[in-house]
């Protein structure tokens, strides 16, 4: 199989989804891999290391995005879904519920979508998304800590003198809360998963104060909070709007302005309503006094750490794609169909059919009919 790494274009995005290792063992397993020149290179990861590879160093994106199998890092852009080959499979965080027009695009193509961002493992964790959110989480705290301080509009507290409210329990969410803990930041956690909210409260004990979410619970812990993380994902759907602008706004009615939202999860749209997507090249904005870092690759930020642990989480799935094609792919490993979004003009993934009102295609009925 011809496999294609393209070089990413999103603005801040220096990772890269392959490394040399991933590519050499996939050439040795007989595999063609294409990288585009310099694709690596903002990750410490030069041409001739996927030379040495085995790759073929290939000039611009048109002979990458042609490849039987295209594997990036961050979703399609603009002027890179025109190049993939009709019926072709896309291994990415796709994140389409969030751009409808590029799900239609995809869709029209027939392209086979398979989405990092709802693969699983065997304990339906998401083994993709993991190493991604436990790194946001830790940058999370550091963010704000510099968004806090006086010459960048903050209220001009030491971040182990903030309250910092985490929204959610999951891996960003635990990797934010250590963070903090170890900053000696006051950290409360608010979360509706139940389990996950009491594995924290196991692991931190009275470092943390862990609180169901329930009633007016996120709304006050929110208006006396410095700084808010906001961890919240539901795989394959939006991000449900927790915080509205009211919300926001009731964070400075106390301690004025200068409080701070960081959205780990902004690629489902954000927990406020207050929240749109911002890049690495001008990451921050102030809505109702409160300063909004919304980045939507923040683990772009150290584009070596995790392109090596992106790396080391797909390179599995991209050799069992490879070797044995995703029809036999995708029967043998029920966490890798859970990734499979889109295939042959259908939304094969329910919470994303229901997110982009289009019909479901059962993927057992479809894998069976193959």
């Amino acid at each position: 199989m011809i496999i294609g790494v393209p070089k990413e274009i999103k603005d801040g995005e220096r990772r890269v989804a392959l490394v040399p290792d991933a590519v050499a063992l996939l050439v040795s397993a007989g595999h063609v891999a294409r990288v585009e020149s310099n694709a690596g290179a903002g990750a410490g990861f030069g041409d001739s290391l996927y030379a040495g590879a085995g790759a073929e160093i290939v000039a611009g994106p048109s002979q990458v995005f042609d490849a039987d199998l295209v594997v990036k890092v961050k979703e399609i852009q603009p002027g890179e879904w025109q190049r993939l080959k009709p019926g072709g499979m896309l291994f990415c965080f796709l994140h389409l519920v969030s751009d409808k027009l590029m799900a239609e695009e995809l869709l029209a193509r027939r392209t086979t979508g398979i989405a990092f961002e709802t693969v699983e493992d065997t304990a339906r964790k998401l083994t993709v998304l993991a190493p991604m959110s436990r790194i946001a989480g830790q940058l999370s705290i550091p963010v704000a800590a510099n968004l806090l301080m006086t010459p960048n509009g903050g209220r001009g507290i030491a971040i182990g003198d903030a309250r910092v409210v985490i929204v959610g329990a999951g891996n960003a969410a635990e990797a934010a809360a250590e963070t903090a803990i170890a900053l000696g930041s006051d950290v409360t956690v608010v979360s509706r998963a139940g389990l996950k909210l009491q594995s924290l409260a196991g692991k931190f004990g009275d470092r943390v104060k862990c609180v169901p979410f329930q009633g007016n619970v996120l709304a006050d812990a929110v208006q006396d909070a410095d700084v808010v993380i906001a961890a919240v994902n539901i795989p394959g759907t939006a991000t449900p709007k927790l915080l509205t602008r009211d919300h926001i706004a009731a964070m400075t009615s106390r301690h004025g302005p200068g409080a701070v939202l960081v959205e780990i999860c902004i690629d489902g749209g954000g927990i406020s309503e207050t929240s749109h997507p911002t890049s690495l090249s001008s990451p921050t904005y102030v809505a109702e006094g409160v300063t909004h870092y919304c980045v939507a690759n923040m683990p772009a930020a150290v584009p070596r750490s995790a392109s090596i642990a992106l790396s080391a989480a797909i390179a599995p799935h991209v050799r069992a794609l490879a070797d044995k094609g995703l029809t036999r792919a995708l029967r043998d490993d029920d966490g890798l169909a859970a990734g499979l979004q889109i295939h042959g003009g259908q939304v094969t993934h329910a919470a994303m059919a229901e997110a982009l009102q289009r019909p479901y295609r059962d993927l057992d009925a479809m894998l069976h009919s193959c």
